[in-house]
């Protein structure tokens, strides 16, 4: 009933094949310890603020050189690998914020593209406009792999509770969160709501994150986290990555505590239908 998992915190930079050769370098090192399934960050293939020059290596999924490698990867080491995102072409001049789950034998088991696109502007003077690139998804997705059901998010999808009710109801035993968290607000939300989403969902959430300064000059949170369904803390791999090299973290899973949690707080149970408000 214990799983054991990894997860590659990591600093992606401007070009797709050196973060593809992290990404195989962590499957490979995964399955040698042991995990039965490695998570990524959301955009682990490419992070470049500069989208005119993001377009050249911005492809369809089917001919994109990270996903091939992961792939071929995970079939070689016979590793479940959760790609927390990629960007890919979705038709049109958009791309997508997509997500995929690959099996040992490195077929991909499923796909999910980001829905609550990131556009806003801090308080510090950052401001982002993810929809001027991006088409968001318009499914909810979850899929069978070894921590059991796995609901698939990211990053930003984390502040929407709809989202995340749809994936109680349909039992998870984990959802992923994969993200790229800036850091102001990361500082003030990340542990926060990562812990909320496990608690709601009675399940384990895993965060795999993006870490330190990238080329493009962004700077993210890190502090990839496994919560489990009680909200306790199992896994944080920090903020600091000294000089920004990938780091795997390990941690087991035991699908028991799923079942404890929700005979304790059964939550999802007792959950009714809000009815409308009258208007007065």
């Amino acid at each position: 009933m214990t799983v054991k998992v990894a997860l590659l915190q990591m600093t992606s930079g401007i070009d797709p094949l050196a973060n593809a050769a992290t990404m195989a370098d962590a499957v490979a090192r995964a399955a040698g310890e042991g995990a039965a399934m490695l998570f990524t960050p959301e955009m682990s293939g490419l992070i470049d603020r500069d989208r005119k020059r993001a377009a050249a290596s911005v492809v369809a999924e089917e001919e994109s050189p990270v996903l091939a490698r992961v792939r071929e990867a995970a079939a070689k080491a016979g590793l479940w690998v959760h790609i927390g995102s990629l960007a890919v072409r979705a038709g049109g001049d958009l791309w997508a914020n997509r997500a995929f789950v690959i099996d040992p034998a490195g077929e991909i088991r499923a796909r999910y593209d980001k829905i609550h696109m990131f556009d806003v502007d801090l308080a510090t003077g950052e401001s982002w406009r993810e929809s001027a690139a991006y088409r968001p998804g318009e499914q909810v997705v979850t899929v069978e792999c070894p921590v059991g059901r796995l609901g698939l998010a990211i990053c930003y999808d984390i502040r929407f509770p709809a989202l995340f009710e749809e994936l109680e109801r349909q039992r998870c035993d984990a959802i992923a969160i994969p993200a790229a968290f800036t850091v102001p607000t990361g500082r003030a939300h990340w542990h926060l709501m990562q812990r909320a989403r496990a608690v709601e969902a009675s399940a384990f959430v895993i965060s795999a994150a993006q870490v330190g300064r990238h080329e493009d000059g962004r700077e993210t949170y890190g502090h990839s986290l496994v919560i489990d369904p009680w909200g306790d803390v199992v896994l944080d791999m920090g903020g600091d990555m000294g000089g920004g090299q990938a780091a795997l973290g390990f941690a087991e899973i035991d699908l028991a505590r799923i079942g404890e949690v929700r005979r304790q707080l059964p939550s999802l149970a007792n959950k009714r239908e809000i009815p409308r408000s009258a208007v007065l």
